[in-house]
């Protein structure tokens, strides 16, 4: 559905960010849809969990709360670390990788922490593509939406990318190297420190 992934686009950029009231006549019309349209649009995406609908009150982008973030990072242990284990040599998701790792290290000298937050994005995609199944990817869509709404309520790309710039070529030149199984238990270990990382943002928000 276009009007959804459209929303789903604007969520994932930081357009829309978590708690915001979505207006339903001024997005109808933005997105050229009827307002029937853009309501199945809003029941779609609350399937998804980026979507709040309150009754008599309107739509709003979800809050995730800490089960959410746990939940996700589950998935992302199970796909990611399965995916790298498995790699095929020279696989050409290898050079997205590579893109990735080098572009986010340029934009850390620049202090482009929002420019890094996307690299890294793009280097976790590749991941996903490494295991070549067109529903995986689809899934990664809906996973990074989620997750940017996360990053988007501590919002210090800074914090929560920093400490895997150095991990993510380690495991890229471990993949590139044919050390599949040593790469998987990095990454493995990484995204347990995410996930934590993660929720003591979380934590810090609710105490303050």
């Amino acid at each position: 559905m276009e009007a959804a992934a459209e929303i789903r686009s604007r969520i994932s950029h930081g357009e829309l960010k978590p708690g915001d009231r979505v207006p339903e006549a001024k997005l109808a019309e933005s997105l050229g849809v009827s307002r029937n349209t853009l309501r199945e649009a809003f029941r779609s995406l609350n399937q998804e969990g980026l979507i709040t609908q309150v009754p008599n009150r309107g739509a709003y982008v979800a809050i995730p709360n800490i089960n959410t973030i746990i939940d996700i990072y589950r998935v992302r242990r199970l796909i990611e670390c399965q995916a790298v284990a498995d790699a095929l040599p020279r696989h050409p998701a290898f050079t997205d990788m590579r893109s990735a790792v080098e572009a986010a290290l340029e934009q850390r000298d620049l202090d482009d922490w929002a420019g890094v937050a996307g690299s890294n994005i793009r280097f976790h995609r590749a991941i996903f593509e490494l295991a070549d199944s067109p529903r995986l990817n689809r899934l990664y869509v809906q996973l990074t939406t989620e997750l940017r709404l996360a990053f988007g309520l501590i919002d210090d790309p800074e914090y929560l990318h920093a400490p895997f710039l150095e991990r993510n070529l380690e495991i890229l030149e471990l993949i590139e190297a044919g050390e599949t199984a040593k790469a998987s238990e990095l990454l493995r270990e990484y995204l347990f420190l995410a996930e934590r990382i993660l929720l003591a943002g979380y934590e810090r928000l609710s105490t303050t």
